[in-house]
């Protein structure tokens, strides 16, 4: 029996007269796809043990409208883009918390210019104040001596200089943080990004996702950890290209605290 997680709507704190400390944005990939749906229930269950008051817009949340853009359907995008921010500015939404860095740099860098501004923050940074804050600590050692290596999603790391954030939160599982050779400014993508995970791939010898993934091998890790949904899948995919599925497991930073 699992534990019951607490997902309030906003329809439904609004209907109590209440605003969430938090808008929870959970995203396409965090709604539909069934191994990003785990990254979203293990934040829930943070976001729970940390008693933070927080809501999700449901039914209400649409498509953030990024992948529309980067495939170059500005029109689309901005219909949905639109739709979204009429929907945020009726709930006067001041504070966006989200697990998935496409949703977040969309939300933070190209809604404003639609008439859509908030204080839009990434899953591990909003991790990492609530343990600066002391509102969340790990118990036990679950990773101790355990080797992880990071990767940094490009729309997180290199599009909006997030780094330390999800590192230092990762230094608090007291595991052993090791560093792939390409990291923070010079990480390589996992192949997902700019609309690329829904097309097929180009002419090449290699995809980029096991490119990816052996230099994460290279740092002999046990677990790979990621702040992505996109990036998780990128990276499953090449572990199990690579055939170590059972020596490495790849887990999103929610995932890695939840279970600590």
């Amino acid at each position: 029996m699992s534990e019951q997680l607490i997902v309030p709507t906003m329809a439904e704190m609004m209907a109590e007269g209440k605003q969430p400390e938090i808008l929870f944005w959970v995203g396409s990939a965090g709604s539909y796809d069934d191994r990003a749906k785990k990254i979203t229930k293990a934040f829930v269950k943070i976001l729970n043990k940390a008693n933070v008051n927080f809501a999700v817009l449901g039914t209400e949340e649409s498509n953030t409208g990024d992948v529309a853009k980067r495939a170059g359907n500005e029109f689309l995008f901005q219909m949905q883009a639109v739709m979204n921010i009429e929907v945020l500015n009726a709930y006067e939404i001041k504070r966006i918390v989200t697990c998935d860095p496409h949703s977040f740099n969309c939300i933070k860098n190209e809604y404003p210019s639609l008439g859509g501004n908030y204080d839009v923050i990434h899953h591990t940074q909003y991790i990492k104040e609530l343990m600066s804050s002391g509102r969340l600590s790990l118990e036990g050692n679950t990773y101790k001596g355990k080797r992880i290596t990071f990767h940094d999603p490009c729309y997180l790391g290199r599009g909006n200089g997030v780094y330390e954030a999800p590192r230092d939160v990762l230094k608090k599982t007291n595991a052993t943080l090791v560093e792939m050779k390409r990291h923070k400014g010079t990480a390589l993508c996992c192949g997902a990004g700019g609309a690329q995970m829904f097309k097929d791939a180009e002419p090449g010898n290699k995809e980029i996702n096991v490119l990816r993934t052996e230099d994460a091998i290279e740092t002999q890790p046990e677990i790979i950890a990621t702040g992505c949904p996109y990036c998780n899948t990128m990276m499953t995919d090449g572990v199990k290209f690579k055939e170590k599925e059972t020596a490495i497991k790849v887990l999103d930073i929610a995932e890695l605290i939840a279970d600590a």
